[in-house]
């Protein structure tokens, strides 16, 4: 090892080119790469997302319609064969409410219920939901169940 042939360990510096918009001596003043006048040049400039260079922006040429009802009221809904489905693998005895549908992953906690009237049931439940519909309270009470609504 010599003087002439030291150098830093590998990975230990991090110069990353030329600093810009340090003066004239640097090579890279006056303008530091911006180029001449205009918004890009300027310090704290930042473009709207969706800015297309003043041409109309997508968002606003595409026609808007339709409504959106603020507060509507969104079901998670479920279905009766899902319901025998639980009592066929033994989850479920005689009670199904929103603690056990949670349980099993078939609504969230914060969820709206509503019970369906997809497929058959035949055990006797006593189901409690937020709604249900009349073919899934009618197949409940016709399988000796009934339907309470929270």
């Amino acid at each position: 090892m010599n003087l002439n042939n030291l150098k830093p360990a590998e990975g230990a510096t991090h110069k990353a080119g030329k600093v810009v918009g340090r003066g004239q001596g640097s090579g890279k003043g006056g303008t530091a790469t911006r180029g001449h006048k205009g918004a890009k040049s300027r310090s704290g400039y930042s473009k709207k997302i969706g800015f297309e260079g003043g041409q109309m922006p997508l968002q606003r040429r595409v026609p808007k319609f339709g409504f959106k009802n603020i507060n509507r009221k969104e079901y998670t809904g479920i279905n009766l064969d899902r319901l025998q489905l639980l009592v066929d693998n033994g989850t479920v005895k005689d009670t199904v409410d929103l603690n056990v549908l949670i349980e099993n992953r078939l609504a969230g906690k914060n969820d709206l219920v509503k019970i369906l009237g997809g497929g058959e049931l035949k055990a006797a439940l006593k189901v409690s939901a937020h709604k249900f519909t009349a073919s899934a309270k009618a197949a409940i009470e016709a399988a000796g169940g009934e339907a309470l609504s929270l």
